[in-house]
């Protein structure tokens, strides 16, 4: 048994996904699936109900996976304590594009010997990950006024995010300067799944409502690249949304990324970190609030 066959177990078991935990593990999904298939021989038991429309964690997959967090977790404690000095861990989600390159940037002239190791991970299991010990903070993204902390952890609003309409380029609402959410009433939303971003379906899906209209579910994707994919297409014109700075390093000539019109959309980005957290962490949260891209 080895620690990346538990990681990529780990992943599937979170994603219930293979692709999306190969693209978390920034590895093929053929790799994934195949070490997942030598964990399950060495166990002797199958870990997945594997069918074309679903995969789920059979009995014996539940049982493992918290032992499995467990071993994961103590390995990156001993890694830890050889390495983590001079190293800050920071938990990262799609979409923050330039606004992380900045603070990056801010930071390192802050702290230029510290170094910043990112870490993707759906956000509770990066909550969890701070409230361990494995991540010294995290980006947290949260409704209007941002997350709530949990007990021990402490969440500081450190931007405010605008959402951007994304829709077939040829599409007639493309022209425009920007877009009415009841202008899209008559196209699909192709939306991630609420248990992937309650805050983010909540906004969208409420600015529908506020707007006369239930959205008509369009075909949901893996990833956010693969939807773009697909409305790109323009076979069947549909819309989602994508924050402002992710849609700045998407380079796409079959989308159209459109403001929505006055108040707009958008959400708060927070960093989240232990209470007790260091003077390491305060430079960090110093250089998220000091580099320019923050907007309360």
């Amino acid at each position: 048994m080895e620690l990346r066959q538990l990681a990529y177990f780990v992943s599937v078991a979170e994603e219930l996904h293979f692709g999306r935990a190969a693209e978390r593990q920034h590895i093929v999904q053929s790799a994934v699936s195949q070490q997942v298939r030598r964990l399950e021989r060495e166990l002797g038991a199958e870990l997945f109900d594997r069918s074309p429309r679903h995969v789920r964690l059979t009995p014996a997959g539940e049982r493992l996976l918290p032992e499995a967090r467990a071993v994961l977790a103590a390995a990156e404690r001993a890694r830890a304590a050889v390495t983590r000095r001079g190293t800050l861990r920071i938990g990262t989600s799609t979409g923050l594009g330039a606004h992380l390159d900045r603070v990056l940037g801010t930071y390192a002239q802050l702290a230029p010997d510290i170094t910043v190791e990112l870490v993707s991970a759906p956000p509770e299991e990066r909550l969890r990950r701070v409230r361990d010990g494995r991540l010294d903070a995290t980006f947290l993204r949260g409704g209007v006024d941002g997350p709530k902390p949990a007990p021990g952890l402490r969440a500081v609003r450190v931007w405010r995010e605008p959402l951007l309409a994304a829709v077939p380029v040829r599409h007639p609402l493309a022209a425009g300067p920007d877009i009415a959410v009841a202008d899209l009433a008559g196209l699909p939303l192709s939306l991630t799944a609420r248990d992937n971003h309650p805050a983010l379906v909540d906004l969208v899906v409420g600015a529908c409502h506020e707007a006369g209209f239930e959205p008509t579910p369009g075909p949901t994707s893996g990833t956010l690249q693969d939807t773009l994919a697909t409305i790109g297409t323009g076979t069947t014109p549909m819309w989602t949304v994508v924050y402002a700075s992710h849609a700045q390093v998407v380079h796409s000539p079959r989308i159209a990324f459109v403001p929505f019109r006055a108040p707009g959309l958008a959400l708060a980005t927070s960093l989240v970190t232990r209470a007790d957290a260091d003077q390491t962490l305060a430079l960090f949260l110093e250089a998220c609030l000091n580099s320019d891209d923050h907007d309360f």
